[in-house]
């Protein structure tokens, strides 16, 4: 069962859009203010936050931005944003911040289940992939001049055996699975790491840069795709 924090400063309405979402089989738990509404994020890790802009002491938009700070699992949870501001520039501030989609009021409450029930697809189709890509993979993979043998974790270049780190080694082998498939920082972190990407971490990028060098001129085929993450060139054929 997903647990959904609602956080709604007017009773009566989170009343209505909690009894709502319990009827189709949500565990709500309700904040009415932003201090409370980070307590209970960092100590009830909800699966989803329903977040009001418009909130006493702090407001939603801060209220985003902390969770979005806070690191770990709890950092990427998404957030439904529900507020009265229905202005294109609030939106676009909401969606910029980290929210990741914007109801406004009035709403039907058919349209917010809906919105609700699209998330939690979104989300359950992710860690489907991710659960995959963290399987362990046995099979031995060829690329340009590079062997990688997973069962031994022995990885050669031209037949001279390179010495990686573990993070090196796991993140090569990822890219080797995925020629051609563009990969967030967000993503690698969470397949490679075990960990949510926050915002000024720097562990991909550093380990990229060092993988880069110890493949020399192969590692050209690390390619940057620009505010997004990394992919690895599709092989050529001979």
């Amino acid at each position: 069962m997903w647990t959904i924090l609602l956080v709604e400063d007017e009773r009566e309405l989170a009343r209505v859009v909690g009894r709502e979402l319990q009827a189709h089989g949500y565990r709500v738990v309700h904040a009415a203010d932003g201090a409370k509404a980070l307590r209970l994020h960092a100590t009830g890790h909800p699966d989803l936050v329903i977040l009001d802009w418009m909130l006493p002491g702090l407001d939603g938009l801060e209220v985003l931005r902390r969770i979005r700070a806070s690191g770990g699992e709890a950092a990427a949870v998404p957030v439904l944003m529900l507020t009265a501001r229905s202005e294109e520039v609030d939106r676009i501030v909401g969606l910029e911040v980290g929210a990741d989609d914007y109801l406004t009021k009035p709403f039907s409450m058919r349209e917010l289940v809906a919105r609700v029930r699209a998330l939690q697809r979104r989300i359950d189709h992710v860690r489907q992939i991710l659960e995959e890509d963290r399987r362990p993979h046995s099979t031995v993979l060829r690329y340009a001049g590079l062997c990688l043998e997973p069962d031994t974790r022995q990885v050669a270049l031209d037949g001279a055996p390179l010495d990686l780190t573990r993070t090196e080694f796991e993140l090569l082998h990822f890219l080797l699975r995925n020629p051609g498939r563009v990969l967030s920082r967000a993503y690698l972190l969470d397949a490679v790491w075990g960990e949510h990407y926050v915002t000024g971490d720097r562990s991909v990028d550093n380990a990229i840069l060092r993988l880069r060098r110890k493949l020399g001129n192969l590692g050209q085929a690390i390619e940057t795709v620009w505010g997004v993450g990394y992919r690895l060139a599709l092989e050529e054929a001979t």
